[in-house]
């Protein structure tokens, strides 16, 4: 509701420049609302839920499948070439935020439904890339897609709003104005300019920047909480950033051999 709040006054001054407010159309509305349930829905409850069945380091292995299955559907929607460089940086960025999950893990076993609400949550982030890029390719703005995405996701959660009545009772000034920054910062904001960056980039190399979001996490929270990171997470930040770099060359693996040139002819 808060993020629906403050993209609605962004898209309102966007409107005073272009003179009319954008529906989408009627071909549009299936992927609107396909991606609003799966990414604004699906995937912070199932995410949510998932935190409180397994341990956050295990939450974010899972949770970073998303990218590589990204990569999967830009190949079968977008024809999107998975080139050698790619899948390198995948596995290599993969292999990052393993190495951070483990040094995180607080070792609790967590359940089945857990691990399943994790996958759920990368196919949720997955869908709703996939479904952003299609929009966006169609003449929709990052922000007038974003607005949409989350006025369905809202309508999504209203099942949940009797809780939301008790949370609101009973909450603390410091828990609403963080579930305000949450509305505001990470989600209106960050969502926008994700959709706008996305609109100028490959859906598979672009969700590989999602890779550096836990080695960021690690960061924060030793800069701003005071929690100093495993040295393996050092080292996993390390495999991300390299996952992420390796992912955006060109070229094939291995320079292809200079065929030798033939000696010159012999002079008379």
């Amino acid at each position: 509701m808060v993020a629906v709040a403050v993209l609605a006054v962004l898209v309102r001054a966007q409107d005073r420049f272009r003179g009319r407010f954008r529906v989408p159309g009627r071909r549009e509305w299936p992927l609107v609302v396909l991606g609003g349930v799966s990414w604004i829905t699906v995937y912070n409850l199932a995410l949510n839920e998932a935190e409180r069945r397994i341990d956050a380091g295990t939450a974010a292995l899972l949770v970073q499948l998303g990218p590589i299955l990204v990569a999967l559907l830009a190949v079968v929607v977008f024809r999107d070439r998975l080139t050698p460089w790619l899948v390198v940086g995948l596995a290599v960025g993969f292999g990052g935020v393993v190495l951070i999950g483990r040094a995180t893990s607080e070792g609790g076993d967590g359940d089945l439904v857990g691990v399943l609400l994790g996958v759920v949550a990368a196919v949720g982030f997955a869908v709703g890339v996939v479904t952003q890029k299609k929009l966006l390719g169609g003449g929709m703005t990052a922000l007038d897609m974003t607005f949409w995405y989350y006025v369905v996701g809202m309508v999504g959660c209203l099942p949940w709003s009797g809780q939301l009545v008790d949370v609101v009772r009973r909450a603390s000034a410091a828990d609403l104005w963080w579930i305000t920054y949450l509305g505001v910062v990470p989600s209106a904001i960050a969502f926008t300019t994700w959709a706008y960056a996305l609109s100028r980039a490959d859906a598979g190399k672009f969700a590989m920047t999602t890779f550096l979001v836990p080695f960021l996490t690690a960061l924060m929270a030793w800069l701003l909480l005071s929690e100093v990171p495993p040295p393996l997470a050092f080292v996993g930040g390390v495999l991300c950033i390299g996952g992420v770099l390796l992912s955006r060359r060109a070229g094939p693996l291995r320079p292809a051999r200079r065929t030798p040139s033939p000696p010159p002819p012999a002079s008379p």
